[in-house]
C-alpha cells in the first residue's frame, strides 16, 4: 500500500523558513520522480518542485527559483522541501506526489499547512 507522509510545516514569518518531508513506502521509491505541490485557498494545485530518481535533475517553478531547495534519500525513502525566504504568498498546504506511468495514477499525500504571516 503506498503511503507518502508529510511533515514539517507551520506557521512563520516573512522571510523565515521552514523544512518539509515526505516519507514515502510501499512501492520502489529510488525508481521514482517525486515533486512537491502546493494548494492554496481558492487557487488549484501547483507543481512547487520535482526531483528524478538517483536526484540527477531537479526542476522549480519560477515563483520558488532561488528560495527553495528539493532533495531526496533513497536510504530513507524521504523527499525534503527546504523553504527559505519565505513569504505570505507561500501560503499553502504543501503535498508530496508520485506519478506511476504505468497506472496512468497520480498518488498524494495528506498535506501540511505553510502559513507565512507577520
Amino acid at each position: 500500500q503506498v503511503q507518502l507522509v508529510e511533515s514539517g510545516g507551520g506557521s512563520v514569518q516573512p522571510g523565515g523558513s521552514l523544512r518539509l518531508s515526505c516519507a514515502a513506502s510501499g512501492f520502489s521509491f529510488s525508481s521514482y520522480t517525486m515533486n512537491w505541490y502546493r494548494q492554496a485557498p481558492g487557487k488549484e494545485r501547483e507543481l512547487v518542485a520535482a526531483i528524478s530518481s538517483a536526484g540527477g535533475v531537479t526542476n522549480y517553478a519560477d515563483f520558488v527559483k532561488g528560495r527553495f531547495s528539493i532533495s531526496r534519500d533513497d536510504v530513507k525513502n524521504t523527499v525534503y522541501l527546504q523553504m527559505n525566504s519565505l513569504k505570505p504568498e507561500d501560503t499553502a498546504v504543501y503535498y508530496c506526489n508520485y506519478y506511476r506511468l504505468v497506472l496512468a495514477r497520480n498518488y498524494w499525500g495528506q498535506g501540511t499547512q505553510v502559513t507565512v504571516s507577520s
